[in-house]
Formats: C-alpha cells, structure tokens, sequence
C-alpha cells in the first residue's frame, strides 16, 4: 500500500532500500512506490535507523522517505554546476610519453 502525504514543495512516499554489500556488488538502491518523478535537484530523504550490511550479505527492507521539491533557482544551479562537475570527467590527455 503506497503512502503519499503531500505538504506544500514536500510528500512523504513509502519505497524499498535495496543494499548488497558482496565481492560482485557493493550498491543500495532506493525505488520509491509509485515511481513518482523526480527532477533536476528534488531531495529524497530516507526514514529509519542507519543499517549495516555486513560483507557478503544483501538486505531489503521497506521505508517510508520524504521528497522535497526544488525551486527553479535551485534547479538551475543543480543544472550548471552537475555540467561542470561532468566536464571535470573529460579532464584527460593521452600523451605518448610515460612519465614514471
């Protein structure tokens, strides 16, 4: 059963945390019910206590996790600064000289 409480810019949402802490993945994924959408600088918190899943063990447990909607200034900002975040990726040279 979904819960979806709305307060103005923010709505709580139940969602599953998936976490996997293994030699093939290391990962926790969070999928809200609903699949609401979430854009460009929107925060999702998640509820409850902090988990520890100890190494070779995977765990999915059930949530409840607030999404706060971002401003249209906030999401400009979140635009520019995400593209100059990912041009710092492309800051690569391939010489071909080794330096050792």
């Amino acid at each position: 059963m979904q819960a979806q409480t709305h307060r103005g810019s923010r709505f709580d949402v139940d969602c599953t945390v998936d976490i996997e802490n293994t030699f093939e993945n290391l990962h926790a994924h969070v999928e809200l019910d609903g699949n609401p959408e979430i854009r460009l600088g929107d925060k999702v918190r998640v509820h409850g206590e902090p988990v520890i899943v100890p190494y070779g063990t995977r765990l999915t447990l059930r949530r409840t996790a607030t999404v706060s909607r971002a401003n249209a200034l906030t999401r400009a900002w979140t635009r520019v600064t995400g593209n100059l975040e990912c041009f710092e990726l492309f800051d690569v040279s391939f010489t071909e000289e080794r330096e050792l």
